[in-house]
């Protein structure tokens, strides 16, 4: 399989460096920027054969993963189209919002596209991808996709293309809830008496004990917090203030939000 990226920012540094971990050839790897520093850190990453020639690209590889920024998709896509209607490559694109439908029209027609939601932590390899492919997408070309996204985490497949907005309430944007509680947290700590070093290492490593026993268990995340909720004890009671301060419902209004606004950006960018 050969892969080119066109973009070469944060998103295709962080996968080519995750492929090339997993053993990949970096001479099998193509990327393609405008900008010289960007290819520059993308050398820095792996030896990958790099350019500015969008064409020369695309006549190179197997898969193409578009990794430029929603506003600029339809620009670059009609640009590239006539070379994708000749040489029929695997189209992956991380671009949120950018519907198959709109980019398989910019594209002249209607190659084999698959979308994908990556989110930040794949910048750490540890990242959480929801996957839609479209009706021209073959089973080998899944197993492409797949093995692609899982070089920076988990990649987990969606059969309808809507569910894509859910999957960015839940991850895309997902780690910013995280974020939001340890600083909750941090700051709690603090405010007992705890200098801001120790709040903020006891509770970094909290979380990422948590998250480790959550990943690592064989039983849901309900039955762990049942497990280390003693009767009477001081995490029953921090728990029942959790809940009787309506956490559940907020959280499940405040994901919707992120799902409907997702809808909205994808009818925006559709309008551009």
């Amino acid at each position: 399989m050969k892969i080119g990226f066109i973009g070469g920012g944060n998103m295709a540094s962080s996968i080519i460096g995750g492929l090339v971990a997993s053993g990949m050839a970096a001479n099998n790897i193509w990327a393609s920027d405008p900008n010289a520093d960007s290819l520059a850190k993308l050398k820095n990453v792996a030896p990958v054969n790099t350019g500015n020639d969008n064409h020369a690209l695309i006549a190179q590889v197997d898969v193409i993963i578009l990794a430029v920024k929603p506003q600029i998709m339809k620009v670059v896509a009609l640009d590239i189209a006539a070379s994708v209607q000749v040489h029929q490559p695997l189209v992956i694109t991380i671009a949120a919002g950018v519907t198959s439908g709109s980019l398989a029209t910019w594209l002249g027609g209607a190659p084999a596209i698959v979308r994908c939601m990556p989110n930040t932590p794949a910048l750490v390899r540890s990242g959480a991808t929801g996957l839609f492919a479209n009706s021209q997408v073959n089973d080998s070309q899944r197993q492409q996709a797949t093995a692609i996204l899982e070089a920076v985490g988990v990649a987990l497949w969606v059969e309808q293309e809507n569910q894509l907005d859910a999957v960015t309430a839940v991850s895309g944007s997902g780690p910013a809830y995280f974020f939001l509680v340890m600083e909750a947290m941090q700051a709690a700590g603090q405010n007992m008496g705890l200098s801001e070093d120790v709040a903020k290492q006891l509770t970094l490593q909290t979380a990422l004990g948590a998250a480790q026993m959550a990943v690592n268990s064989d039983v849901d995340a309900a039955e762990l917090r049942r497990r280390v909720t003693s009767p009477k004890g001081t995490t029953e009671r921090a728990i029942n203030m959790l809940e009787e301060g309506g956490l559940r419902q907020l959280f499940a209004q405040a994901l919707e939000g992120a799902r409907i606004r997702a809808e909205e950006l994808a009818i925006e960018l559709e309008g551009e």
